[in-house]
């Protein structure tokens, strides 16, 4: 009984995330997210809930999944809803200055923003022009024009595609199939590694080769070589 609620409940689910869409899993606001997890808590009730029938959770799940249809059909045609829904971007830095009220206001944390900058490449708060809390928690980030990466284009310079970088040791171990697509052997690739003072397969983590020919090597250990690791934590916790 419960492989058979097993098998109902989960292409009951395969077949309402396909009709719901990705932007469930693309763009998880709040909603989105307390969404997920009811359908999520009634499918597993449906499966191992053998003390009632099967027909009452299999309806309130259809019901949930109809609910967030139709909450996302709205929400596309009336601006109003969307904003009652989904929310809105708030801007948390203005001109370089952290807006604390905003941040007091949506219960953010000043280093919850500094993670956000850091996954964004940021490390610099003062190279901020303006950043955005989106509706789904992502940050978007606009620098200062002096703090802008300059282009090739802005230079006027050609450049060939980069391309995507090849694997050529992983975890200690040739991949062959890659060196073979390069027309590359493990004699070549022994040379350049020892060009770089690595005479033994084994002490290589990571190998990849670019398309422009450029060999990029991680050794293993590489952290015990450096001293005087910085600390980027904002407090010093019990461990």
């Amino acid at each position: 009984m419960v492989i058979v609620r097993a098998f109902i409940g989960f292409f009951s689910l395969l077949i309402f995330a396909r009709i719901i869409g990705k932007e469930q899993i693309s763009q998880l606001n709040f909603f989105d997210y307390v969404l997920g997890i009811t359908i999520g808590s009634i499918a597993a009730t449906l499966t191992t809930d053998l003390s009632s029938r099967a027909w009452p959770h299999f309806v309130g799940l259809l019901t949930w999944c109809v609910l967030g249809y139709l909450m996302e059909i709205i929400s596309s045609k009336w601006r109003y809803a969307a904003k009652f829904l989904e929310g809105e971007p708030t801007i948390v830095i203005m001109n370089g200055k952290i807006m604390e009220n905003v941040l007091k206001k949506m219960k953010y944390r000043i280093s919850e923003i500094l993670e956000l900058l850091r996954n964004k490449g940021v490390f610099d708060v003062t190279q901020v022009d303006f950043a955005i809390i989106e509706p789904n928690g992502q940050i978007s980030v606009l620098l200062k024009p002096e703090h802008l990466p300059l282009t090739p284009k802005d230079m006027n310079i050609a450049v060939s595609p980069s391309g995507i970088s090849s694997e050529l040791i992983y975890d200690g171990i040739i991949v062959e199939e890659n060196l073979k697509q390069l027309k590359k052997d493990k004699t070549w690739l022994l040379n350049e590694l020892k060009k770089q003072g690595i005479r033994d397969i084994s002490d290589v983590f990571l190998a990849t080769l670019n398309p422009s020919g450029s060999l990029y090597v991680d050794k293993y250990k590489y952290e015990d070589h450096l001293k005087n690791m910085t600390d980027i934590g904002d407090y010093k916790g019990p461990y």
